[in-house]
């Protein structure tokens, strides 16, 4: 099995288990692929993996959707994402890897400070606003919007099935909106659709495991593993864009 390979099915299962268990993972997707993968080409092979798994998350949580949280965000997160595929045209491999690195710095940054303050601005209305353009820059550039919007969203104080429930509709809205902007930018198209679609066996046993750890997991202890993961991420995106 070739390198390739592996870090396609490393990506599934982290895909898998991030969609059913611990969202803050998924920052760690892309810069997996990024090491068999151009940065761009990687975002168009996420994308199926992505809809996939929002559909069956959607499948088994659709009852509760607070469509209220959801229509306060989406208007400037689609804003976003067209800002965020502006910043992608023309942009260079380097510059990529730079700019993946400082986001996923950021989203670790932003998870300890909320963690150590009160985030009750959070609900207040102007936020929804701002936390949608800005998630909407970075899953278009990223991937990467996934702790931002668990933060935000943990937040509105929402039950346990309707933070799941309205989480999921939020990302198949972004992924699926995403199809448009990166088939113009020439990311998404055949090969890495099929590449994509690889993936899946491998990320029906992450989805599996972190469906069946999500029960016993101490959320504390792992959120410091997503981050020194994600910072080990970062540091090989600077030092060998």
């Amino acid at each position: 099995m070739d390198s390739a390979t592996l870090v396609l099915l490393g990506a599934g299962l982290i895909t898998g288990f991030s969609k059913f268990s611990v969202g803050g993972m998924g920052m760690l997707i892309l810069p997996l692929l990024m090491i068999t993968h151009s940065g761009p080409e990687a975002l168009g092979i996420m994308v199926p993996m992505y809809i996939v798994t929002d559909l069956v998350v959607i499948s088994l949580y659709s009852k509760q959707v607070n469509w209220g949280v959801l229509f306060r965000l989406l208007p400037l997160q689609l804003l976003g994402m067209i800002m965020g595929s502006w910043l992608l045209a023309g942009m260079s491999a380097s510059v990529f890897s730079w700019l993946i690195g400082s986001i996923i710095i950021g989203m670790v940054s932003l998870s300890w400070w909320l963690e150590h303050h009160d985030a009750a601005f959070m609900r207040k209305p102007a936020m929804a606003s701002c936390v949608g353009l800005v998630t909407g820059v970075i899953s278009m550039t990223a991937s990467a919007a996934g702790p931002l919007m668990s933060l935000y969203m943990l937040e509105q104080k929402l039950t346990r099935t309707a933070y799941i429930s309205t989480r999921a509709f939020f990302f198949l809205i972004i992924d699926l909106a995403k199809i448009p902007m990166l088939l113009s930018l020439g990311y998404l198209n055949m090969e890495t659709t099929l590449t994509g679609i690889k993936a899946l066996p491998a990320v029906a046993i992450g989805a599996f495991i972190g469906f069946w750890l999500l029960r016993s997991l101490k959320l504390t202890q792992f959120k410091w593993i997503i981050r020194g993961m994600a910072a080990v991420a970062a540091i090989k995106l600077f030092m060998f864009s």
